[in-house]
């Protein structure tokens, strides 16, 4: 895909559709091993699901940062996170973000990477690089490249192969977190 805009029919949306029913939070989970403390970004949040379970997990003395440009989620998820530690942020992960670098333990993003044109997914690559901590952990889920019963074009879908040229970062293991869906992991 070229660096120019997709044509309105063929970009993909998210707001108000979530793939929470459709994965195995637990197995997402432990295949992360969250601690307390760790600071996370969930970047592409959406309705913040996977935040709070990572709010859960990460206790008072970590920090979760949900990130999604979409400011109608950012503002519910604010609403409904006051006084957590879940501090919801509209942004974009494929440009810089205000967050300081070398500051997160995990970036985890979920369904987004296949909407990424190639400037967004360098743009993405080069933010994540910034603020991954040395050791840091990025976390991205996909639907699987073939045939599904739903999901976006096949034509934008990323394979676990391809996503480890995009990313540019050490890929440690692979993981299937519900049907049709992986969860490549990689270390800084």
């Amino acid at each position: 895909m070229d660096d120019r805009a997709r044509p309105e029919e063929t970009k993909h949306h998210h707001r108000g559709k979530s793939s929470e029913s459709l994965l195995d939070k637990n197995s997402i989970l432990a295949h992360l091993r969250i601690e307390s403390g760790q600071v996370i970004l969930d970047a592409g949040c959406g309705d913040g699901y996977m935040s709070k379970e990572f709010a859960k997990l990460t206790g008072s003395k970590g920090k979760v940062y949900a990130l999604d440009p979409d400011p109608l989620s950012i503002d519910t998820l604010e609403a409904e996170t006051t006084g957590t530690n879940i501090v919801p942020l509209v942004g974009d992960i494929t440009i810089e973000t205000k967050l300081p670098a070398g500051s997160i333990d995990l970036v985890y993003l979920s369904t987004v990477v296949h909407g990424f044109s190639k400037s967004q997914m360098k743009g993405f690559a080069t933010e994540t690089n910034r603020l991954l901590k040395p050791g840091g952990i990025l976390a991205v889920i996909e639907i699987q490249k073939e045939d599904t019963p739903f999901g976006p074009p096949l034509e934008i879908r990323v394979s676990p192969e391809e996503l480890k040229d995009m990313v540019g970062l050490r890929p440690v293991s692979l993981a299937e977190v519900g049907e049709h869906f992986y969860m490549q992991v990689f270390q800084k």
